[in-house]
């Protein structure tokens, strides 16, 4: 199986930074943060698969549409980008060797960085 970088989902996140709409926490913060399986299914029931798909840096592509196994690495709270997010999608990344996934990561983190500031 291959995971890609869902560029959608990079460009969505950007915006996100962009605009203000970030939480700046650590990355032991993400088991707190992260969505439960409940308000994802709820958060897909109201927004679709589209909206979904736009808070996953990466999409599993032998997976079918409209599963949750097709997105993968998660970043935000679907109002927020988390730092805490972006931290775990870049470390799994690099540790699965998901190089443009981790580059992406990367990137959002110092947009961030440069946010804050």
């Amino acid at each position: 199986m291959t995971t890609k970088l869902n560029e959608n989902s990079y460009a969505f996140a950007q915006d996100l930074v962009k605009n203000g709409k970030v939480v700046l926490d650590q990355m032991d913060d993400w088991s707190e943060h992260q969505p439960s399986s409940r308000e994802e299914n709820d958060f897909i029931d109201s927004h679709g698969w589209d909206a979904y798909a736009n808070w996953h840096l990466g999409i599993e592509d032998e997976e079918s549409e409209h599963t949750k196994a097709r997105y993968k690495y998660p970043y935000g709270d679907f109002a927020n980008v988390h730092r805490c997010g972006v931290l775990a999608a870049e470390v799994r990344a690099a540790r699965l060797r998901h190089l443009d996934l981790e580059d992406a990561a990367i990137r959002l983190r110092d947009l961030m960085g440069d946010a804050a500031g």
